[in-house]
């Protein structure tokens, strides 16, 4: 996938030094008439969010944190499945310049080693049509270390690789890719962005548990959601964080 250039990319980013969170800010923006494809990138967040309330851990300098303002022609209903656009795209930027096997964890967690290294969040304060969609993504890339709490389940480009890599590189490469998906997306529909999720996907072919259901998960249905078969049948997983139970992965 061609890089675009970082003059084109750069036109587009607003750089800020600590914020408590790049997704208020881009939130604010929008609000304010920013165009579309707009980015706001961060060297540190105080206030870090996280899906279902989590908080997200940075060291200053050391994480890719950014939102995308999204003005999608998707229908309301359907911009949920930027989450799932943006996932592949974090994966494949990962490859392209860390040159790490990145996996997908349903619905919205990048892997690596079983461990996250990556993470979204999509959100809309509307549900006019017209409202933006704002992706926010945070990549770790130069941890050395984490919390305790998260020494287990979390990693960062330098651990997996022995090195950082330019985040400026990083950024650019994810752009990229999202541009690329997010146009596949809204012009060809979610089969495109499904298959290739499905390619890089950590959860399919795995016993996993989503809050009170336990079972296999055997695919993505057409809106997103998990697909996820028991002894007794499949059940639709529209909201919920995915952990394996067989004995390998988070």
């Amino acid at each position: 996938m061609a890089g675009r250039g970082l003059a084109l990319i750069a036109s587009r980013i607003i750089r800020l030094e600590t914020v408590e969170s790049t997704q208020t800010i881009a939130f604010d923006l929008a609000t304010q008439g920013v165009a579309d494809r707009t980015v706001v990138v961060a060297e540190h967040q105080t206030a870090g969010r996280g899906r279902r309330g989590h908080h997200w851990q940075d060291e200053p300098g050391a994480a890719l944190l950014c939102s995308i303002i999204v003005r999608s022609s998707l229908p309301l209903a359907r911009r949920s499945l930027l989450s799932l656009t943006a996932a592949v795209s974090v994966a494949e930027a990962l490859a392209e310049v860390a040159s790490v096997d990145a996996r997908l964890k349903w619905p919205n967690d990048v892997l690596v080693n079983g461990r996250k290294i990556a993470g979204i969040l999509l959100e809309s304060r509307s549900s006019a049509e017209s409202a933006p969609t704002v992706v926010g993504i945070g990549v770790n890339v130069g941890q050395s270390r984490f919390v305790p709490e998260l020494a287990g389940v979390a990693t960062s480009i330098a651990l997996e690789c022995g090195r950082a890599v330019p985040r400026e590189e990083l950024l650019e490469a994810l752009l990229d890719h999202f541009d690329a998906w997010r146009e596949r997306l809204e012009r060809d529909g979610f089969d495109p962005v499904r298959e290739r999720w499905l390619m890089l996907a950590e959860t399919i072919g795995r016993n996993v548990r989503v809050d009170g259901l336990r079972g296999l998960a055997v695919g993505l249905d057409d809106d997103g959601a998990l697909l996820l078969r028991d002894a007794d049948r499949t059940h639709r997983v529209v909201a919920g964080s995915a952990t394996t139970c067989d004995g390998a992965g988070n």
